[in-house]
């Protein structure tokens, strides 16, 4: 079941590898000219493809690929309710805080106006 996450995993990756190929060249290309889009989309699939095909076809990157894979089956994600309870925590520490730094940063410019008049 891995196996076929895995190759999933590397599709997904070069169709986002062509993406930002394609979006790089053609702002780095747009300094020069108006660039070929077929020339640029060939040029950025070809690269995208052949390093995919490298990636995919080397046994030490497949296996450390396919051991991400069936480590993230073991992960237990928080329910609904604990990522709610979670977001609550952070939400009110955040203000907590941020009263706490500004309570410091008045008394300091309170202190500092004293001194400089």
């Amino acid at each position: 079941m891995e196996r076929k996450w895995t190759h999933v995993m590397f599709a997904v990756g070069g169709f986002i590898l062509f993406w930002l190929l394609y979006l790089c060249g053609e702002w780095a290309w747009g300094y020069f000219g108006k660039p070929s889009q077929w020339a640029l989309g060939g040029a950025c699939a070809l690269v995208a493809g052949v390093t995919t095909l490298i990636l995919w076809r080397n046994e030490e990157i497949f296996g450390l690929a396919t051991e991400v894979a069936s480590e993230l089956r073991k992960v237990t994600w928080p329910s609904r309710k604990e990522t709610f309870s979670s977001t609550i925590v952070v939400i009110v520490t955040s203000i907590i805080a941020s009263l706490i730094l500004g309570l410091f940063d008045g008394v300091w410019s309170w202190v500092t106006r004293l001194i400089y008049g």
